[in-house]
Parts: C-alpha cells; sequence; structure tokens
C-alpha cells in the first residue's frame, strides 16, 4: 500500500469525538505558547486513576475535551495553560483495574485518619499551652501512628 493509499484510507475514517471510552491524545498549550503532550483513556469518575493514565469524565481537562473532535482546540484555562489541542481521538483499549474503586476508597480513607489525626494534635498543642494536659505524642500512639518527631512522648 503506497503513502498516497493509506493517507487516503485515513482520510474516509469518521473522526471519534471525546468521549467516555476513548482514549485522546491532547497538547496543553501554556501561556508562552509552549505546548506539553498528554494521553488519558477517559473513564467514569469511580475509575480515574490519573497516575495510570485513567482521566475521570468529571475533571476539569476532561469537561473541557468531552464531545470535541480530532484537530479541534479549546480555551482551558487552568494555572498557565491556556488551550488544549485534540490531537488523536481512539477507541479506549485499556481497562482499568476492577479494584480501583476500593483504592480510591482506601486512599480516601487514610487521608481523612491523617487528617483527623493532625487536628486532633493541633488541639492537643493548643489546650495543653493553655491547660498543660495534653499530649499529642499519645494521641498519635493511640491512634496506631508513630509519634511525631520533635513532640514528646
Amino acid at each position: 500500500m503506497s503513502l498516497t493509499d493509506e493517507t487516503r484510507q485515513e482520510s474516509n475514517v469518521t473522526p471519534i469525538p471525546v468521549a467516555i471510552g476513548t482514549h485522546v491524545e491532547v497538547e496543553l498549550i501554556d501561556e508562552l505558547g509552549a505546548g506539553e503532550l498528554l494521553a488519558v483513556d477517559i473513564v467514569p469518575d469511580n475509575q480515574a486513576d490519573f497516575s495510570s493514565g485513567f482521566l475521570g469524565v468529571g475533571t476539569l481537562l476532561a469537561q473541557a475535551i468531552l464531545g470535541q473532535l480530532p484537530g479541534s482546540a479549546v480555551s482551558y484555562r487552568v494555572g498557565d495553560m491556556l488551550q488544549v489541542r485534540i490531537l488523536k481521538v481512539a477507541a479506549n483499549t485499556n481497562v482499568p483495574p476492577a479494584d480501583m474503586e476500593a483504592k480510591r476508597q482506601a486512599v480516601i480513607q487514610k487521608a481523612i485518619a491523617q487528617s483527623e489525626l493532625v487536628s486532633d494534635m493541633a488541639f492537643a498543642l493548643a489546650v495543653g499551652s493553655k491547660w498543660g494536659d495534653y499530649d499529642p505524642g499519645e494521641i498519635a500512639s493511640d491512634q496506631g501512628e508513630q509519634p511525631v518527631k520533635g513532640v514528646a512522648p
């Protein structure tokens, strides 16, 4: 097949719009005109894992490009980014792991527990400075965490 035949075949293909279940290659363009290439699979939010290339449909980037065709450029004003250009859209061949939701919930629960620990320690330090009774090191060890460095056990 010649290059001309291949080009002709590609031009006969109906472009696919960005949607859940598509693999998308984009170029993020910043205010200096520099571009950064990014390839992601658009998935439902409960299957998202950006570090593995799965972009949740509810994210700002996904919302900006949903329904767009390859070759489109849309405004995307996030940080120093001004625009996103859709380079390629294809059917998604990657599948997020089945336990993605469970992993996400575990990470969320760990973050909540850490946040509560920090809050408890801040409270203990504030109260301890007034009444002298609370030991933040005990709060950490009571919750199965390692005592915080710099805080007397």
